[in-house]
């Protein structure tokens, strides 16, 4: 007898719909805990201009921001169209968040630190991995040793590095994973690429999603939304599908319409060498493949 698991609800509609009520936030804190390896504890889902929901923010993104137990704010973003220009989006977002979580007049000192976690579901930059960190750090350009904080300054921001005080980044590139889930992490971006989870995972806020997002516990009135939404993320793969093909077909066919023209003229060239050394027609047309006209015409 083979037993099937239960469909679960894509984590990008999760998002937007279910993991914003606090019953829930077990889920997300065990995904970011797992990804930031520091155990992270939801206190509230802010709102800004990034959360508007929109027929297009449905399919291109989803936007949520929280605050933790340590006062940090985390960007959530789920990117499921291709944008060249990502890198500055990521960028652009956490300018906005920085700048929008600080009351006139304050020290510098109150700056939110603001952590980003992009998952995408197409092809960004170059690069072998499909797990990216960045943060921010000072290296010394002749010592090459690493700027640090001082320890009144380490009391004062009550952090114990610089990179703690600056953004950082991860981004997951989900169609890059190959499925062989080594590790906790790994079992998340296992089932952000597959909406599966399997019986053996166990990290941090699966066992909870295995059974609040199954599919089937979606309400009744919801299904048609999510089933639309299925819809459009298949008509924009396809659609991706579509322009990528084209465009390999169109590079191929220029390539070999380029070769087949340099191929023309090598033999044109060659032709009229033979003919003025007093080469017999028959004999150029015989070496060539070119016609009689054409020899004729050099």
């Amino acid at each position: 007898m083979v037993i099937t698991r239960q469909k679960h609800i894509r984590f990008d509609w999760a998002v937007k719909k279910m993991l914003r009520s606090k019953a829930n936030f077990g889920i997300l804190e065990g995904f970011l805990s797992e990804l930031i390896k520091e155990d992270i504890k939801i206190i509230d889902i802010l709102e800004s201009e990034g959360n508007k929901e929109s027929a297009n923010d449905k399919t291109n993104r989803v936007d949520m921001l929280v605050k933790d137990s340590k006062d940090q704010l985390i960007i959530v973003e789920i990117q499921n169209t291709r944008e060249l220009d990502y890198f500055y989006k990521i960028l652009y977002n956490t300018s906005k968040v920085v700048t929008e979580h600080i009351r006139v007049g304050e020290p510098y000192k109150y700056v939110k630190k603001v952590i980003t976690v992009s998952v995408i579901y197409f092809d960004l930059g170059q690069g072998q991995d499909y797990v990216y960190y960045g943060g921010t750090y000072f290296k010394g350009i002749h010592r090459n040793d690493t700027l640090e904080l001082s320890e009144t300054q380490k009391e004062l921001f009550k952090r114990q590095t610089v990179t703690a005080i600056y953004p950082e980044h991860y981004i997951i590139k989900v169609n890059d994973f190959d499925d062989i889930a080594k590790d906790s992490l790994d079992e998340w971006v296992y089932f952000l690429k597959n909406s599966d989870i399997k019986d053996e995972f166990k990290a941090k806020g699966l066992a909870e999603a295995r059974e609040k997002l199954k599919e089937i516990n979606l309400p009744e009135e919801e299904l048609p939304a999510y089933r639309h939404f299925l819809d459009q993320l298949r008509d924009e793969a396809s659609a991706a599908d579509t322009i990528r093909f084209e465009s390999e077909y169109g590079k191929r066919k220029a390539r070999e319409e380029g070769l087949a023209e340099g191929r023309q003229e090598g033999l044109l060239l060659a032709a009229g060498a033979l003919k003025q050394n007093g080469v017999a027609v028959d004999l150029i047309i015989k070496s060539t493949g070119l016609s009689k006209e054409e020899i004729e015409n050099l």
